[in-house]
């Protein structure tokens, strides 16, 4: 078995080809990630532009104390007056600023009676004035390829005047449990050695949630024979295949054996890591295929570590779990010489993160409940030992996943 650092350099050095471009119109494309750089083709704003409502005056007369209104300069009007000396034109925001102005005096700050304003409080020069370029300048590359679009993006977009975007489409990973002891979502239990699946479940929401498209295939028993026609099948309709059972040293273990025989170049198989440790990834040609561990909560946090990451490269983007450096509440022991994954629950305070395992149940690597709360994943290291109150360890958030 491999450190997990050379795991990660392993798929780091993975020749992943993005997936194809396709065209979408803005609002569809939220959630997808950017095939080209957006750069801006204008200034915004393209000239001078209130940003309250007011007067727009010289700077210079505010010593006179009182000025007369010579106009009104509603937003989206074309002003065809002139701001000149002892003069002001009413002026309101994304109003464009009258020639002559380069100051805008809030009405806040003044009295009007009849047709004058009462300066009753000054402000520095230009204020209230939006400059040119203030938002963009023209030429400047505001959204690079390989971006994520939301709602921030989608809203520069819009200000651009760009309907349609070019986008890289969503890798599909195609999702397989074997076991022949596991039922499916409404199927009767027969005899008290059956159990319900639940990594294929798991592993579709994970994929939705993740930015990948999910194609459901349910479970297969274990025989190679079965085994060997679902991946072949799976090969055909997908980018990735996700596996789940089969990867460790048992005699009904076959996913190991198949994906050997499919003529696929292992990248890696076994990683000192827990749980988990049994996780194997190969290629072939353009599509993956990952087979993970069993027990649904080393199933879990591998897909976080292994597949998540592959998803992402296979758009292009730039993203990754975040993170984040945070206190222990209590002490930690370590159980194994292994770089560990943790679930602890998460919290806040005064700015700085706490961990702690109140619920978290000590035992095997199927305890899924353990993933329930406001959880995140404590990492500690194949070097790093036990821990004590207070000391400082590394988290992964496992909600927020950024560029």
């Amino acid at each position: 078995m491999i450190h997990f650092n050379e795991s990660l350099k392993k798929m780091k050095e993975a020749n992943v080809t993005p997936t194809q471009r396709k065209e979408l119109p803005l609002m569809e494309a939220q959630g997808y990630v950017l095939a080209e750089d957006i750069v801006a083709d204008h200034h915004s704003p393209a000239k001078p532009t209130s940003a309250m409502d007011g007067y727009a005056i010289r700077h210079q007369d505010l010593c006179l104390g009182r000025l007369k209104i010579s106009s009104i300069n509603p937003a989206g009007s074309e002003v065809s007056d002139a701001v000149r000396e002892g003069v002001c034109i009413k002026t309101f925001t994304g109003s464009l600023m009258p020639e002559g102005a380069d100051t805008l005096i809030p009405i806040e700050n003044v009295c009007v009676e009849g047709d004058e304003i009462v300066i009753t409080q000054e402000v520095p020069f230009g204020f209230s004035v939006r400059a040119i370029g203030e938002n963009y300048a023209k030429g400047e590359l505001l959204i690079p390829q390989g971006t994520r679009l939301s709602f921030c993006e989608i809203g520069v977009l819009a200000s651009l005047n760009i309907a349609k975007v070019w986008v890289y489409e969503k890798p599909t990973v195609a999702i397989l449990s074997t076991g022949s002891e596991l039922l499916l979502l409404g199927e009767e239990q027969t005899n008290s050695a059956q159990i319900r699946s639940s990594n294929n479940y798991i592993l579709e929401a994970m994929v939705k949630a993740y930015h990948g498209i999910p194609l459901q295939l349910g479970a297969i028993s274990d025989d190679k024979e079965s085994i060997l026609n679902a991946l072949e099948m799976a090969l055909q309709k997908s980018d990735i295949v996700v596996t789940t059972g089969g990867v460790s040293v048992g005699d009904f273990d076959f996913v190991k054996d198949v994906i050997g025989a499919l003529g696929c170049e292992i990248l890696f198989k076994g990683v000192r890591i827990k749980p988990g440790q049994h996780i194997m990834v190969a290629q072939k040609g353009k599509q993956f295929i990952i087979g993970l561990p069993g027990f649904a909560y080393s199933s879990t946090v591998t897909a976080l570590l292994y597949l998540l990451p592959l998803i992402e490269k296979m758009q292009a983007g730039r993203g990754g779990l975040r993170q984040i450096k945070a206190r222990l509440k209590e002490p930690f022991t370590k159980r194994a010489k292994k770089a560990e994954f943790t679930a602890c629950n998460l919290s806040e305070v005064e700015g700085e993160y706490y961990v702690d395992f109140k619920g978290k149940k000590v035992g095997t690597s199927a305890i899924l409940t353990n993933m329930l709360g406001d959880v995140a994943l404590m990492v500690t290291s194949e070097e790093e030992s036990s821990k004590e109150a207070g000391e400082e360890v590394m988290v992964l958030l496992l909600d927020s996943y950024t560029a």
